[in-house]
């Protein structure tokens, strides 16, 4: 066989692998997760409630829900844009420890969740003056940085969690 053979031949396992994936955990069960509403300010905090079908008897670890923020940095240089992000913050509450689930279980849960409320950062300048030079250094380096949030839950299981989640909006800036 020839080279485009052997790549054809490994796309296609990694696709088979992946649906299989998908489908061996939608075989297990499943999350579906309901926000009132989808912004959040500092310091509130947010309440949900999910639906959890265990389809299959599941050996649960535990149900967690974690709200996430992670920094994406994006640069710009000789008309090239690179991109590096890091997880910024995170918040685990678990709602309950290890349980058996039984097939055909259906639950609805509800859960509550801080935004966090983080003052000014140290090296953040506080002065009309110095938030505008920090501004003007910005576009001078063509380099933008933002907050994605993210809420999720997840049951951690023997073989394949069952996870689901959803993009927040909180209105924080900088963490």
């Amino acid at each position: 066989m020839d080279a485009t053979a052997w790549f054809l031949i490994i796309i296609v396992a990694v696709v088979l692998a992946f649906v299989g994936y998908g489908m061996a955990r939608r075989a297990r069960g499943s999350i579906e997760l309901t926000l009132p509403k989808s912004a959040f300010e500092p310091g509130e905090t947010i309440q949900g409630t999910f639906v959890l079908h265990a389809k299959k008897p599941i050996e649960a670890q535990r149900l967690v829900v974690t709200l996430t923020a992670t920094e994406v940095t994006e640069t710009t240089e000789n008309g090239k844009t690179n991109s590096r992000s890091r997880q910024a913050f995170r918040d685990e509450r678990v709602l309950e420890e290890a349980r058996a689930y039984a097939a055909d279980t259906r639950e609805t849960r509800e859960f509550e969740i801080d935004v966090p409320n983080p003052e000014v950062p140290p090296d953040e300048p506080t002065s009309a003056v110095g938030r505008a030079a920090l501004t003007a250094l910005k576009v001078v380096a063509r380099s933008k940085t933002h907050l994605r949030w993210r809420l999720e839950v997840r049951l951690v299981a023997k073989g394949i969690d069952l996870v689901t989640s959803k993009p927040v909006s909180v209105n924080i800036q900088r963490i």
